[in-house]
C-alpha cells in the first residue's frame, strides 16, 4: 500500500489508532454533510465525544492551544465520520479545503496553530492526498460555547 493510493482509509486510520466516532448529531436545522458532483462538504463540526463538547471556552483565554489543537484534531474526525455516513470514506480522492473556526480571547492570533491540529491529522491519514488549502479564522463565540469549529471539502475518485 502507497500513500497516495492506499487499499483503505479505514486501514490507515487503523494502522494510527484512530478510529471514527458516530456521527455527530445537527445541534441546529442542517445536515452533517452534503455531495454536489465529485465533492463532498461537510457542516462544521464541533469536538463532540460521546455527544458531548469535551470543553467550551475561548482559546487564549481559559482554553490553551495545544487543548484547543487537540480539539481541532477530534472536529476532524467528526467530519470524516460525516463524509463516511455520506458516501463511504474508501470513495475520498483527496482533501480540498479545511476551515478552522477559533473562539479566540481578545488580542488572541494564534489561529493557524489551533487549526494545524486538523491538518496535521489529515495528513497523517491522507498522506500527500491530504494536502489542503485552508482559512483559520477567529470569532468571537462558537456554538455552544465550542472553543473551535471544523469544516471539510473532499474531492471524491
Amino acid at each position: 500500500m502507497t500513500e497516495s493510493t492506499p487499499q483503505s482509509w479505514h486501514a490507515r486510520l487503523a494502522e494510527l489508532g484512530l478510529r471514527l466516532p458516530p456521527v455527530a448529531a445537527p445541534v441546529a436545522s442542517y445536515v452533517p454533510a452534503v455531495r454536489t458532483g465529485q465533492l463532498v462538504m461537510t457542516s462544521g463540526q464541533l469536538p463532540f465525544v460521546d455527544g458531548g463538547l469535551r470543553r467550551t471556552g475561548k482559546v487564549g483565554g481559559s482554553v490553551e492551544i495545544e487543548d484547543a489543537a487537540h480539539d481541532a484534531k477530534v472536529c476532524a474526525l467528526n467530519a470524516l465520520a460525516a463524509v463516511d455516513d455520506l458516501v463511504g470514506l474508501d470513495s475520498v480522492a483527496r482533501v480540498v479545503r479545511v476551515v478552522g473556526y477559533v473562539a479566540s480571547a481578545e488580542g488572541f492570533t494564534g489561529q493557524p496553530r489551533v487549526v494545524n491540529g486538523a491538518s496535521e491529522l489529515l495528513g497523517r491519514v491522507f498522506g500527500e492526498a491530504g494536502k489542503h488549502a485552508r482559512s483559520a479564522v477567529g470569532v468571537a463565540e462558537l456554538p455552544l460555547g465550542s472553543p473551535v469549529e471544523v469544516e471539510l471539502t473532499v474531492e471524491l475518485r
